[in-house]
């Protein structure tokens, strides 16, 4: 399991902690983080913010959606996260726009999937430089991806 010490990318702090973290901004786009990192797919329910922000240290992006986001769109997003194992999809209560993608200390508020600087984001970002352990695992911690 990697040590996650220091800071990364945009003046984060990455340390570990067991305790719930208030982020600055919901969804969170790096800082303290449990100890586990999340595995990386498709979820159908709200994810713990601290397992996801650890898989964001290791270079994942995570597109969150608000839960009454229209069927079409989350189905565009199943087929785009489908595609590559360093994403995570899941719904985010309370999220200020329709779609919130998010990487280590970058984020993007998107009104459709079908959005161009969705994929743009992911190929910047995904496994990017901003990630203090680009490549680092994004599966065998916690959770059960559903696709």
């Amino acid at each position: 399991m990697d040590a996650c010490r220091g800071a990364g990318a945009g003046g984060l702090t990455n340390p570990h902690t067991d305790q719930p973290v208030r982020y600055p901004q919901t969804p969170p786009a790096g800082g303290p983080h449990d100890p586990v990192w999340l595995n990386c797919g498709i979820y159908n329910q709200p994810v713990r913010n601290e397992n996801a922000v650890h898989s964001l240290e290791h270079g994942a992006v995570w597109i969150t959606y608000q839960p009454d986001l229209a069927a079409d769109q989350v189905a565009a997003l199943r087929r785009i996260v489908g595609t590559n194992a360093m994403e995570i999809l899941s719904p985010y209560p309370g999220i200020p726009s329709p779609i919130v993608v998010s990487a280590w200390a970058r984020q993007l508020q998107l009104t459709s999937a079908e959005d161009p600087r969705l994929a743009q984001f992911l190929r910047a970002l995904r496994n990017g430089a901003q990630a203090p352990e680009p490549a680092g695992p994004c599966t065998g911690g916690t959770g059960t991806p559903t696709g």
